[in-house]
């Protein structure tokens, strides 16, 4: 593990043991003693906790935990804890065609209806990281196009006054196939993560159905104890 990955893991750790008095993290020189490291990696760090939600920065007073933390799930990932600013996306597909069954039972169609396919590469920081395949119904979007598929589908989702719910997100660790490596510029048989998502409307509909394959992929759940689901399963 690199040594900011450490020093991020760690301060979350310490931060969930509440260990800093006020919630006030300690400055960067302070942490770079600690660490035995230089200001440059602790800087990493905190900027990846400030990515993800943890801290704040109050230029002038110092650094701080973001209230009633500790009591939310938290979830982020290799992607998501990236701002958008430095992921792009570049479209390899965009069509149309009738629906199979299955796709009739994810989107809960009472009959055959167009569904948009579209494949994408996702790229952060100037590296291909994930190829995506995704799935949407023509009768929410009609005009779906690259632009939109090479820009947030969930902002494109917003805008066009959906609102968005949930997300079901599964996982399952593969070996990357022929095809996938050209793409993703690594070798055939590499580990990789395939990410299933179910992304639901307020009113219970799936909007969108995807499938990911990602590599160099990390994710992290920071979740409260739940007494009554831990009894239940006894």
């Amino acid at each position: 593990m690199k040594k900011n990955e450490f020093i991020m893991q760690d301060l979350l750790s310490k931060i969930y043991q509440n260990q800093f008095k006020d919630g006030k993290i300690p400055n960067q020189r302070e942490l770079a003693q600690i660490y035995g490291v230089s200001r440059y990696t602790v800087q990493e760090a905190i900027k990846s906790l400030a990515e993800i939600g943890v801290i704040k920065v109050v230029q002038g007073s110092g650094m701080y935990v973001y209230d009633n933390l500790r009591n939310n799930t938290m979830i982020y990932n290799s992607l998501t804890r990236t701002p958008y600013g430095r992921i792009r996306s570049k479209m390899i597909s965009l069509e149309q065609a009738m629906s199979t069954l299955e796709e009739q039972q994810i989107f809960q169609l009472e009959e055959p209806a167009l569904i948009w396919t579209f494949k994408r590469l996702r790229i952060v920081d100037y590296k291909i990281e994930q190829i995506e395949i995704s799935k949407l119904p023509v009768t929410l979007f009609p005009e779906l196009s690259q632009e939109n598929v090479e820009h947030s589908i969930q902002k494109y989702v917003q805008n066009k006054g959906y609102r968005i719910s949930h997300y079901i997100t599964s996982y399952q660790p593969i070996a990357v196939s022929k095809a996938e490596s050209e793409l993703l510029l690594c070798n055939k048989g590499a580990p990789a993560m395939r990410i299933t998502n179910r992304c639901l409307l307020e009113d219970g509909r799936v909007y969108e159905y995807s499938q990911l394959t990602a590599i160099d992929y990390d994710c992290t759940y920071i979740t409260p104890f739940n007494k009554k689901t831990h009894q239940n399963r006894q």
